[in-house]
């Protein structure tokens, strides 16, 4: 029972209110006294009989206005509007006593850290904290706050640790603990140009092999040869291609890209280039190409295995000495440009079908950079989950929201066959259709995932055992080849030599038909 006691301000009323209670023997749990003119009283609840009696007693009180029940009192009311605004907080946080015992995590701290299984209150924050020693700040009673790179639940965060002193009545300060605000790591807004190799932050990766690409593509980035950089589709082939641009001496000059499996031979040709005038039709004006637009800065080149053999022909001698004709002209230009070529397999297995000028793959192949899968790199895939989270809200307009630990382990599990551009796009989709503050599993639709469960089992009733087993092997290499478009690279995974997974693919009708 909780009473609401408004009063005068007079020296003592709050004990004569204490001395009733202690006539009735009633047991105070809590008082609170308001300097505005009320007093807060809260104890267990009384029968009728007792509870009659003791209102028109305490109105007897001099000073004494008014007294009626109420359904809260002050600090609880407090105290629910505090909960409820912290677990409304998209972003995790937690207070720490002065050992780093955690007293205070909203939701979202509870569900990026223990994913509801464990809870956090009564636990030190080091159990759920790496990458800072925050017990060991807390031991240095630190007066100001500080902000510092962390791991939790998988993925990193900047903090934002704020040390609580407490002033008692004497004006003596005393050390508290720290409220603890986790951050996803802010997105680097523009490219910084000029030959830096801080261009490479924005390529997102922590795994060996990205660290080792980046650390290739930063010293390649300023040699003036041509680079050719391979990958499967999606991940990030481009994004690398300007890195380089960007951290070379060209960085002030354009980039221009061009899609050469996008358009058709003769409108490659003039669009690379450049044609005269008159020369595609009677009222045609001359136009420049890519490589002369570009003078100075760097083309890239994409899916430049999709190039047919007379513009490699073309390609091949414009690489030897920097001069082309263009369309219907016989005058030749002179260009300086850098050329980044990409492609989506492996060039030299169109060399060895006959489809790619071996001349022109061992001028482009001078140097070269393999960017990994998204699979072959999986620790690296929460950490871009987070960006293109945030990256997402922030297009969408709305507060951030948290990505559960299950979600979290279905995109590990996931194969990505459309690699870092597949998981940008799943996780925008789930988002914008998202209308909670945390993305769960349910909310994430991955494509293909419940056909990679399917059973593998064969029918033996029907046909011969060489016969099922072909079929067994068919429909294994049909689950594996959208994950593994090149013939080398399925070989490599399967322990095969990439002639014999070729034959194979060919067999079952699986993947492109390629020329022989």
């Amino acid at each position: 029972m909780r009473l609401e006691i408004t009063c005068d301000d007079r020296l003592g009323i709050a004990q004569d209110v204490l001395q009733i209670l202690r006539d009735h023997e009633i047991d105070l749990r809590g008082i609170e006294v308001d300097p505005k003119g009320k007093i807060f009283l809260n104890f267990p609840e009384l029968e009728f009989k007792d509870f009659q009696h003791l209102m028109p007693e305490i109105r007897r009180i001099p000073n004494v206005k008014d007294v009626k029940t109420i359904a809260i009192m002050p600090s609880e009311r407090e105290h629910f509007e505090f909960k409820l605004l912290l677990s409304k907080l998209p972003d995790p946080i937690l207070s720490v006593d002065s050992r780093g015992m955690i007293d205070i995590a909203n939701d979202a701290a509870q569900q990026v850290l223990s994913d509801n299984r464990t809870e956090l209150v009564g636990t030190l924050i080091g159990q759920w904290l790496s990458g800072f020693a925050v017990q060991r700040w807390l031991e240095k009673q630190p007066t100001e706050p500080t902000v510092q790179q962390i791991s939790a639940g998988g993925s990193k965060y900047f903090a934002d640790l704020l040390p609580i002193w407490v002033a008692d009545d004497a004006g003596k300060n005393s050390f508290a603990g720290a409220v603890i605000t986790c951050k996803p790591q802010p997105l680097v807004e523009q490219w910084q140009r000029g030959g830096n190799h801080d261009v490479f932050r924005q390529i997102l990766g922590e795994h060996t092999s990205m660290k080792r690409l980046i650390k290739e593509a930063a010293r390649m980035a300023e040699l003036n040869v041509p680079l050719l950089i391979q990958g499967e589709t999606g991940v990030g082939k481009e994004l690398l291609a300007r890195a380089c641009h960007q951290a070379s001496h060209r960085a002030d000059k354009p980039f221009l890209a061009i899609n050469c499996a996008a358009l058709p031979d003769n409108v490659a040709e003039s669009e690379l280039f450049g044609h005269g005038k008159g020369s595609l039709g009677p009222y045609t004006e001359a136009k420049k190409g890519i490589f002369e637009q570009a003078n100075g800065g760097t083309v890239l080149l994409d899916a430049v295995g999709e190039m047919s053999n007379g513009l490699q022909a073309k390609l091949l001698r414009f690489i030897q000495d920097g001069r082309f004709r263009r369309i219907g002209e016989e005058q030749e230009v002179t260009v300086d440009v850098r050329i980044i070529c990409s492609a989506q397999d492996d060039l030299i297995e169109r060399v060895e079908a006959g489809t790619f000028r071996e001349d022109l793959f061992y001028r482009l192949n001078v140097l070269t950079l393999q960017v990994p899968s998204l699979r072959e790199r999986k620790s690296d895939i929460s950490l871009l989950t987070d960006h293109f989270t945030v990256q997402a809200c922030q297009r969408l307009g709305r507060s951030l929201v948290m990505v559960t630990r299950a979600a979290r382990e279905a995109l590990q599990r996931y194969q990505w066959p459309g690699n870092v551009r597949q998981l940008e796009n799943v996780l925008f989709r789930s988002i914008s259709m998202s209308e909670g503050d945390t993305l769960d599993i349910s909310d994430i639709h991955l494509p293909g995932a419940d056909s990679l469960q399917e059973n593998v089992a064969v029918d033996l009733e029907e046909g011969s055992l060489d016969e099922a087993v072909k079929k067994f092997e068919a429909t294994i290499l049909r689950r594996l080849y959208p994950s593994y478009p090149s013939t080398r690279q399925l070989a490599k995974k399967l322990g095969l030599s990439h002639t014999a997974v070729a034959n194979k693919l060919r067999d079952y009708g699986i993947g492109k038909t390629r020329k022989r």
